[in-house]
């Protein structure tokens, strides 16, 4: 586990490192949101048919499975500007040509925005990796919420870029400028690069065996998080993919629902992500994630009564989606911070991959039953089950954590399970 006793550094070495993350997350959250929000809208409205578009989705593989080359990050250091800058500055050249490459082609090409779009995704999972990695040695421990807030924020304005602000420079100017600006945008974090110190500390520590997933495996405290990682957020995908059809068929009409999801992620973003970040470094890790699980589970409970009728009103239905996505956002800046707090110096990448790979497959899968069970039980049963994992996963967390401090007699300080981190 990585500890650092070292007095708190001065805060214009502690906020420019904050501007770092801040730039390197923005960059490989743009490419993304640019192809999962912005691109299918624009075929559709190109004539492109919704089964061709869904194909889309399989570009959401490399973000599922880059754990499986998080070890070769960790290992090898193509550059000699640095480890973590070896990876980063060619993948993030190689994205701004492969969105530059998007303009060569109309969006109803589907399968040369396919191939790009998997080369883009490829390449921004790999920066990850290494920006996951830098970030995990960088961080001290009680810089670490206020880093993985920065990240929430980064993911918010890549909404806005990627998502919002493609689809208004498509609408005014097309297809080409509208690339032409998102790569502009989107090179614009390499001068981040620049100001990206890599010293003894954020250097990864020589072992004896090479980065793996065995060694991974092979630390109690890793697959105790592991554990964690693959059940705090088992009921969110159940309820989070069927959220926008339940509010459709509730009556709600569809600009509204547009207007909530936007203004709702802009808002955790930014918002929900500083909040969490004071209430980890005030309550610690386990008590925040104690607090934001009941709160889920609160958020559930609400869609179950509304779907059985046994609440009613359109607000309660509003405000219980607009406060489940600020608890999503707030959600992750907790159990970023527990991720890095469990990685190894040996291979920090691959760790804190291996986790976050694991609650967004967890994630996923219950995304992909969760249209099953509608159909044949109803949104009742959904909601009501969701609520059911939901209320188990914060009791199993909690005692997770709580063996965890009793196994290597941790300190509240720790962060790991209560007091100030």
């Amino acid at each position: 586990m990585i500890l650092d006793t070292a007095s708190p550094r001065p805060w214009r070495i502690r906020s420019r490192l904050f501007a770092v993350l801040a730039g390197l997350y923005l960059a490989q959250g743009i490419p993304g949101y640019l192809l999962v929000a912005a691109i299918p809208p624009i075929m559709r409205e190109q004539g492109v048919s919704r089964t061709v578009i869904g194909l889309l989705a399989i570009l959401m593989i490399p973000l599922t499975i880059k754990f499986l080359w998080a070890p070769v990050v960790d290992r090898v250091r193509p550059m000699a500007i640095g480890h973590r800058r070896g990876w980063i500055v060619p993948t993030q050249i190689g994205t701004v040509l492969c969105i530059l490459a998007l303009s060569f082609n109309p969006p109803t090409d589907f399968w040369f925005v396919f191939a790009i779009g998997f080369a883009l995704a490829i390449l921004t999972s790999t920066q990850d990796i290494a920006t996951d990695g830098y970030a995990t040695l960088a961080l001290r421990e009680e810089e670490r919420a206020v880093g993985n807030a920065i990240q929430g924020g980064a993911v918010a304005f890549s909404v806005i870029i990627g998502g919002t602000l493609s689809l208004v420079l498509y609408d005014w100017f097309g297809w080409r400028p509208m690339i032409f600006v998102i790569a502009a945008v989107s090179a614009l974090p390499l001068g981040a690069v620049a100001f990206m110190p890599e010293d003894d500390k954020t250097a990864t520590r020589e072992a004896s065996n090479p980065p793996s997933l065995r060694a991974f495996m092979a630390r109690p405290e890793a697959v105790a998080v592991l554990f964690i990682a693959l059940t705090y957020r088992a009921s969110e995908g159940l309820v989070k993919s069927m959220e926008g059809s339940y509010l459709v068929d509730a009556g709600l009409p569809l600009s509204w629902i547009g207007y909530l999801s936007g203004i709702s992620a802009a808002t955790a973003g930014i918002a929900g992500s500083a909040v969490a970040a004071l209430l980890v470094r005030r309550t610690g890790t386990g008590g925040t994630l104690m607090l934001l699980g009941l709160l889920r589970t609160l958020c559930f409970l609400m869609f179950s009564l509304h779907a059985a009728g046994q609440m009613t009103g359109m607000w309660v239905l509003l405000g219980a989606a607009g406060f489940q996505t600020l608890i999503r956002y707030m959600e992750v800046v907790a159990l970023y911070s527990l991720f890095m707090a469990v990685a190894s110096r040996e291979q920090p990448g691959t760790d804190f991959t291996i986790l976050s790979c694991a609650q967004i497959i967890v994630y996923l899968l219950g995304s992909m039953v969760a249209g099953m069970i509608t159909d044949r039980l109803g949104y009742p049963t959904l909601f009501f089950s969701a609520t059911v994992i939901s209320a188990a996963a914060v009791y199993l967390t909690v005692r997770q954590l709580a063996l965890m401090k009793l196994a290597s007699r941790m300190r509240p300080a720790d962060g790991l399970v209560g007091g100030k981190g």
